[in-house]
């Protein structure tokens, strides 16, 4: 049987989740084609700066809830039988305040915030937490357990379990999705497969304008939290958030955040880290055994653009100069915990589309 030539653009997670997932069918060749790869930190390329987590925002009822459930089990397995995947399960708790109903970031986490979340026959052991355990200021609480993942381990693991696979991985800067041609070993690409995130609004043949950075900020410290942490808000504006979660494997602790929408900046807000530092030990003192900031081992700062889509993630099939295209793009924050469930959809386009006899 021949097989058919795919080309996938970007290796962020989204990328390499969909590369990983179309690997394990011996029908395709695929080459991997993008500018930036694991171990680069550039603005551009957001996986690399993400917590990341398993913290569902997505509204029930949509597909992007369907797409974060579906991600809940493969990560699960991963953090219980692939130790070497860099995820692990920590314990996750989700502060609310009265006061920030309305504000930018409890509309954000509007459904992790709920007292009954759809996600809560998903994840392991849902509850709520007793009120007189709450901190001063806290209305309510839940908690369940989570996973969190270190992303200097997990994205190289996605491209070694590719690489097993017999997926091929090219640098190139792509100004238009027709050049993704130049990579098929036979000369005519079959499909492309476009995980570009925020690219995706300058990329010729796309161009999707409705693509828009939310700027995040994050602190990694040394410091163990023992538990991951979320907050309905904060006193330190609308567009700020504090959120707490040790990654898998020794990679730290991610100190968050901001969610500014339409901001491009690139640089550290040097102000802004002090209040996301400030934040943190006030809502979690085991950081620094109750000290101040200056007891925080700092190991960087970080700045990473969230790939936001008006509408929400685009898992779709079109045809672009000829070429069949799926997207997989634009997931913002939600890149990890949506992953398997959107590259298992964009895959199921590609089967569709390059191998419709295989379904009869």
């Amino acid at each position: 049987m021949d097989k058919k030539d795919v080309c996938v653009i970007g290796a962020g997670v989204a990328g390499l989740t969909t590369a990983l997932l179309l690997s394990k069918s011996s029908r395709y060749r695929i080459v991997v084609a993008a500018k930036h790869m694991p171990g680069d930190y550039d603005i551009e390329y957001a996986s690399p700066w993400a917590g990341a987590n398993y913290m569902p925002v997505s509204m029930r009822g949509t597909k992007d809830a369907q797409w974060d459930k579906d991600t809940w089990a493969p990560l699960a397995d991963l953090a219980r039988n692939h130790p070497d995947a860099g995820v692990h399960f920590q314990e996750c708790e989700i502060h609310s305040r009265a006061k920030d109903v309305g504000s930018a970031t409890a509309d954000w986490f509007a459904e992790l915030l709920s007292p009954n979340p759809w996600f809560k026959d998903v994840v392991p052991n849902f509850r709520e937490l007793l009120k007189e355990s709450l901190a001063p200021g806290i209305d309510s609480a839940t908690a369940f357990t989570s996973v969190c993942i270190n992303t200097a381990i997990y994205l190289p693991w996605l491209v070694s379990q590719c690489l097993k696979n017999g997926v091929i991985f090219k640098r190139a800067v792509l100004k238009h999705i027709r050049e993704a041609a130049q990579f098929a070993p036979s000369g005519n690409v079959d499909m492309v497969i476009n995980c570009t995130g925020l690219g995706a609004s300058i990329l010729g043949g796309v161009e999707d304008k409705s693509v828009v950075p939310a700027r995040a900020q994050v602190v990694l410290v040394r410091n163990d939290a023992g538990k991951m942490m979320d907050f309905s808000g904060t006193d330190d504006g609308d567009g700020e958030a504090c959120y707490i979660m040790t990654r898998a494997a020794g990679g730290g602790t991610i100190l968050g955040g901001c969610y500014q929408k339409g901001n491009w900046e690139s640089q550290v807000d040097p102000n802004l880290a002090v209040r996301i530092m400030n934040r943190a030990v006030a809502a979690c003192p085991a950081l620094t055994g109750g000290k101040g900031i200056e007891h925080l081992d700092i190991i960087r700062h970080g700045v990473g653009l969230r790939p936001v889509r008006e509408g929400g993630t685009r898992v779709e099939k079109e045809r672009i100069e000829g070429v069949w295209v799926v997207h997989n793009y634009g997931a913002g924050g939600a890149g990890y915990q949506s992953s398997y469930g959107c590259a298992s959809n964009a895959v199921e386009l590609v089967e569709e589309i390059l191998a419709p006899a295989s379904k009869l």
